[in-house]
C-alpha cells in the first residue's frame, strides 16, 4: 500500500483513530448483541428485529446525513454521532449488567445506532478528500478498508468473544461505550475544516426548502448518471438477497450445523475480516483497473457464491475459510467503489452521492435482516444461504449485460491523471 502524502498527514491520522476507534465499537456490538439477545431467551427472530431496527434508523437518516455533510462542517457531525452512540449504549451495558434489559431495549437502542451512522458516514466520506491529496485517495481507502474487516469482523468480535465467554455480554457491550467514548475524543481533536461547498451564493429560503432542493439535486445525479445508477440498483439487490442471511443467521448455522459457539462466531467473523484486510491491502497496493466498473460488479457476485456452505456445512472450518473468501471479495471492490466516487462525483456533492449510495444499496436491508429470521424459521437454513449464494449470480449477469458498463470506463479511466481537488469532475454537474 502506497504511504499517504506528510502534507495533512496528522489530521488525517486522528480522523482515521477516529474511524478505527468507530468501526471497533460496531465490531463489539456485532457480537455482544448477539449473544445478549440469546441470554435474554431470544431467536432468530428476535435478532432479526434488533438488526432490522439498525438498518431501519440507518436508512431514515442516509439521506439527511448527506444533505447535512454538504452543508455543516462535518466534525461537528461526527462529534454528536458518537455523543449519542457513547451515552446509549452505555445505558444498554448498565441495564445488562443490573438484569434489568429487556429485548425492546435493546431495540430502541440498535434504531439509534442505526440513525447515529446514516449522520456519521457521509459525513466521514465528505472529510477524507478534504484532507488527503487526489493520487492518495486510492492508499486512504485501503487503510480505511484494511481497518474495517480487521477491527469490524475481527479484533471487535474476537474482543467481544472473550469478553462475553470470561464475563457477561454486558461487559462487551461496556467496552463498545468504552471504544465510542475514544472516538469522540479523536474527533474533537481534528483542526476546525471548511466546507468545499460555497452556500454564499444561494437562496436563504425556508430549512425545508434547502433540504428538499439538495436532495433533488442528489438524486438527479444518481439518476443521470447510468455507471452510478447501475451499480447501486445490484447492491441493492445483492443486499436483499445476501445481507440478512450473512447478519442475522450465520450465528445460529454455527450453532445448530457445527455444534459452534461465541468462540466459533469469533473466527468466522475474524476470518471474514482476514480476508477483507488482505484483499484491501492488494487493491490498494496496485493500480486501478481499467474495467473498474465490470470488476466491481463480478467480485460482489463471486463473493455471495461462498455463502452455500453456510447452508450445506456440518463442521466449523468450512465455515471459517467461506468467511474469509466472503470477506476478501466483498472488501476489494469497495476500495476502488470509495475511490471511484471521490474521484468522479463533484466535491460539491460527494456528501449527498455518499448518502444516497448508503440509502439506495441499503434500501432493503431492513427487509433482508427482518425477514431472514421467519424465513429460515419456515424453510430452514439450508435454502436461506442458498439463494444467498446463488441468485445473486443473475443480478451480477444483468447488470453486465443491461447496464453496459464497458464504454464508460474505458472513456474514464481512473488510472491515468489525477483531477485537481476542487476542479469539477468528468461527470456533469446535476442543474
Amino acid at each position: 500500500m502506497r504511504a499517504l502524502r506528510p502534507l495533512r498527514r496528522s489530521a488525517y491520522r486522528r480522523l482515521a483513530v477516529a474511524l478505527a476507534l468507530s468501526v471497533l465499537a460496531e465490531g463489539l456490538w456485532t457480537l455482544a448483541v448477539v449473544w445478549q439477545v440469546i441470554e435474554l431467551g431470544g431467536g432468530p427472530a428476535e435478532l432479526s428485529l434488533v438488526s432490522g431496527a439498525l438498518a431501519l434508523g440507518l436508512i431514515v437518516t442516509a439521506l439527511l446525513g448527506g444533505v447535512l455533510a454538504d452543508r455543516v462542517p462535518q466534525k461537528r457531525i461526527l462529534a454528536g454521532v458518537q455523543i449519542a452512540l457513547a451515552s446509549s449504549i452505555g445505558v444498554v451495558a448498565a441495564l445488562a449488567a443490573a438484569g434489568a434489559l429487556a429485548v425492546a431495549v435493546l431495540v430502541v437502542v440498535a434504531a439509534v445506532i442505526g440513525l447515529s451512522m446514516g449522520l456519521f458516514f457521509p459525513a466521514y466520506s465528505a472529510l477524507v478528500p478534504a484532507l488527503v491529496d487526489p493520487d492518495d485517495l486510492l492508499a486512504a481507502n485501503g487503510l480505511e478498508g484494511v481497518v474495517r474487516p480487521v477491527l469490524l469482523q475481527g479484533a471487535g468480535p474476537a474482543l467481544a468473544g472473550v469478553l462475553v465467554a470470561a464475563f457477561s455480554p454486558a461487559a462487551a457491550l461496556a467496552a463498545t461505550a468504552v471504544a465510542c467514548v475514544g472516538s469522540l475524543i479523536a474527533v474533537l481533536a481534528l483542526p476546525a475544516h471548511p466546507l468545499r461547498r460555497d452556500l454564499s451564493g444561494e437562496d436563504r429560503g425556508h430549512p425545508v426548502a434547502a433540504v428538499l432542493r439538495d436532495l433533488v439535486e442528489g438524486f438527479r445525479y444518481m439518476v443521470t448518471t447510468r455507471w452510478l445508477l447501475v451499480t447501486l440498483v445490484f447492491a441493492s439487490l445483492m443486499i436483499l438477497l445476501v445481507l440478512g442471511p450473512l447478519e442475522v443467521l450465520v450465528p445460529f448455522a454455527i450453532i445448530e450445523r457445527a455444534g459452534g459457539g461465541p468462540g466459533g462466531h469469533s473466527l468466522v467473523l475474524l476470518a471474514y475480516g482476514a480476508g477483507g484486510a488482505i484483499a484491501s491491502v492488494v487493491v490498494s497496493s496496485l493500480r486501478l483497473p481499467r474495467r473498474y466498473l465490470t470488476v466491481m460488479i463480478v467480485l460482489w457476485t463471486s463473493a455471495c457464491v461462498p455463502m452455500v456452505v453456510f447452508g450445506l456445512a456440518t463442521s466449523l472450518w468450512p465455515m471459517i475459510v467461506a468467511g474469509f473468501v466472503v470477506g476478501g471479495l466483498f472488501s476489494a471492490p469497495q476500495v476502488i467503489w470509495g475511490t471511484l466516487l471521490q474521484r468522479r462525483v463533484p466535491p460539491a456533492l460527494l456528501g449527498r452521492v455518499t448518502s444516497l449510495d448508503f440509502f439506495v444499496s441499503l434500501a432493503f436491508m431492513p427487509v433482508s435482516m427482518a425477514l431472514a429470521g421467519p424465513v429460515s424459521e419456515g424453510v430452514g437454513l439450508t435454502p436461506v444461504f442458498l439463494a444467498a449464494g446463488l441468485v445473486p449470480i443473475v443480478f451480477g449477469a444483468l447488470a453486465l449485460v443491461l447496464g453496459r458498463p464497458g464504454p464508460d470506463e474505458i472513456a474514464h479511466p481512473l488510472d491515468v491523471g489525477v483531477p485537481d481537488d476542487d476542479a469539477a469532475s468528468d461527470e456533469p454537474r446535476a442543474a
